[in-house]
């Protein structure tokens, strides 16, 4: 049966107080007052009416200020007053102050009386349910806020887990909540297993270990059962059903009556944890408010869970893959990190960066039992593992081709080279590039082959620094206008003969390129990512953010080698190329040989 609504009528006549109290009583729960004080007392102690009939002329209180005194403390309540005089500065001051719904004068019609407080009844009933329905719909949205914003709060896994249980535990004013996670049998009784929840209140009182019988027993509400440690208590929780809907009970614990909600967050059917919630009371309302919210966040706070979940999975897998490329990083680094022995008159650098932990770049230098040196640089197309894989590769079938008995000439060692890789290459979609030198000591020959490579540098270091170093002097001695009309400036030059990539065609041809060197000469050899780095603009804005950036090139990469100092270092160009804020974009390899003098 629906509740009565509560009807306040305020007279201090008592006539009019009986008669108005007999008209309603049979519809409405009616409260009588016979002045302003006394009305304000039952308000004090019933709380909201949903209607007050207030007279307007009362001694010490009339109705405008009564009506008024009750506007702040209770908003919705319907207000009416009554009297026998038609004063416009009482109609003006009740309908301003005392939010009067309607004046009625004396003396009235029952029957029209009865009508006016049913239209305030109805009012009262539909401005009760809107206001109760925006104050839960605010509730629960600060509820869901402030859940989501502490679950979206945090990536790592077991942090999330610990956030919702506290968080739902706190935001349903539970005395206690615990989270299961579905990789974590249930049956497991261990503290650290399962993330939980108790108020400061009930946290855990070492005395409270052994549960007294006498407690039990007690049919008074006890916490002890609360206030025990995790352990004790979760083997005191019954089973939770396995179902995958949002469902609550009444549960006894160590004889102690308790409300549970059971919230099986889950994905597509398959369950991802889920939260208990435990209060003492026997009261359903509890369960009914708190799943009407949890049902609104259910399933952002399952996503939210798997997210972090697959998340912590992915740092997993990704620092799993991170230590398995450092051991590649490493395996290449050895592979590459080669030393071969000082040779009088001639200096050998090779420097390789990888852009990620492993690369396809390589370099090789080979000395042949027969006194040649051989020096290559390659680029296997693309970058990471797959190019690494197909670097070691070419490495392996070099080598082995390069050990002959008789020293091969270099267009040989490219057409056995794609020979062997050509069919594995052709199916994976890459390619080789690779510039090739055979260097005879003893007659200074550089035999050559280029399978698409970068072009190799060959220029008179020694000369240039000679000359660079005359300037100096005739500058010093004032002639310089007539020195820069005496000496020609020492130009490259390219190694252009090459052929096709390896692995492009089932069969490589080329030509051999040839050059005669003589003391002072450096060979260069470079990967793409040394002439396609991006370098900072010399001219234009200062600004740091302003700079633009340009190509080096194989033009810029000849500009900065004829100023470098006669002790040439490639280090010195890695660190010019290198940009300390940005990412590097392509694998960065270097290798030279310098004739010197013996």
């Amino acid at each position: 049966m629906e509740e009565k609504l509560k009807l306040l009528v305020v007279d201090d006549e008592p006539d009019n107080l009986d008669l108005l109290y007999r008209t309603f009583r049979r519809d409405y729960k009616v409260f009588a007052a016979k002045s302003g004080a006394e009305a304000l007392e039952i308000l004090d102690a019933q709380g909201e009416m949903a209607i007050i009939i207030s007279d307007q002329r009362m001694p010490k209180m009339n109705g405008t200020e009564l009506l008024s005194l009750t506007v702040e403390r209770f908003p919705d309540t319907i207000r009416m007053v009554l009297t026998g005089y038609t004063d416009v500065e009482d109609l003006v001051s009740a309908i301003n102050s005392g939010k009067v719904f309607k004046y009625i004068t004396k003396p009235w019609n029952p029957q029209k009386l009865k009508e006016v407080v049913a239209q305030a009844a109805e009012t009262y009933s539909i401005l009760k349910k809107r206001t109760l329905a925006l104050s839960r719909a605010l509730s629960q949205e600060a509820v869901i806020n402030k859940i989501m914003s502490a679950v979206r709060g945090s990536l790592d896994y077991d942090n999330t887990l610990k956030t919702v249980v506290e968080v739902l535990g706190q935001a349903f004013e539970s005395d206690f909540a615990i989270l299961y996670p579905a990789e974590i049998p249930q049956n497991i009784r261990q503290e650290k297993a399962f993330p939980s929840y108790r108020p400061t209140q009930l946290q855990e009182q070492p005395e409270s270990t052994e549960i007294s019988r006498e407690s039990a027993a007690s049919k008074e509400p006890s916490t002890n059962i609360l206030r025990a440690p995790l352990e004790a208590l979760l083997s005191s929780l019954p089973p939770i059903s396995t179902d995958l809907k949002i469902s609550s009970e009444f549960i006894t614990v160590a004889g102690q009556q308790m409300a549970r909600i059971i919230v099986p967050f889950a994905d597509k059917d398959t369950s991802v944890a889920t939260v208990c919630l435990y209060r003492e009371t026997l009261d359903p309302n509890w369960a009914v408010a708190a799943i009407d919210v949890l049902e609104t966040v259910f399933d952002q706070v399952a996503i939210a869970i798997l997210h972090t979940k697959l998340y912590q999975q992915l740092q997993r897998q990704s620092r799993k893959m991170r230590a398995e490329l450092e051991v590649a990083r490493q395996i290449q680094s050895n592979l590459l990190h080669q030393s071969w022995p000082e040779i009088p008159g001639l200096k050998i650098q090779a420097r390789c960066q990888p852009a990620r932990e492993v690369g396809g770049d390589f370099f090789e230098v080979f000395m042949h039992p027969q006194g040649d040196i051989w020096l290559a640089v390659g680029d296997v197309s693309g970058k990471g593992v797959p190019a690494a894989l197909f670097m070691v590769s070419a490495i392996s079938v070099l080598r082995r081709e390069l050990a002959q008995e008789k020293s091969p000439s270099p267009e040989q060692v490219m057409s056995n080279l794609n020979h062997s890789l050509s069919d594995d290459l052709i199916s994976s979609n890459c390619f080789i590039t690779m510039a090739l030198i055979r260097y005879s000591e003893k007659t200074k020959e550089l035999v050559y082959a280029n399978a698409g490579h970068v072009y190799p540098i060959v220029w008179s270091h020694r000369e240039i620094v000679a000359q660079r170093e005359r300037k100096r002097e005739q500058a010093q001695a004032g002639n310089q206008t007539a020195a820069s009309h005496i000496e020609q400036p020492v130009e490259p030059i390219y190694l252009d003969t090459r052929g096709v990539p390896l692995g492009i065609l089932p069969t490589w041809n080329a030509a051999a390129g040839q050059l005669q060197l003589a003391e002072g000469d450096v060979v260069l050899l470079t990967s793409d990512g040394i002439t396609e780095a991006t370098i900072p603009n010399d001219t234009g804005p200062s600004d740091e953010e302003c700079k633009s950036c340009s190509m080096l090139n194989q033009e810029g990469l000849w500009e900065f080698l004829r100023k470098q100092p006669a002790d040439l270092n490639l280090d010195t160009l890695l660190a010019y190329i290198h940009i300390p804020e940005g990412e590097q974009e392509d694998d960065q390899t270097i290798l030279s040989l310098e004739v010197t003098s013996c």
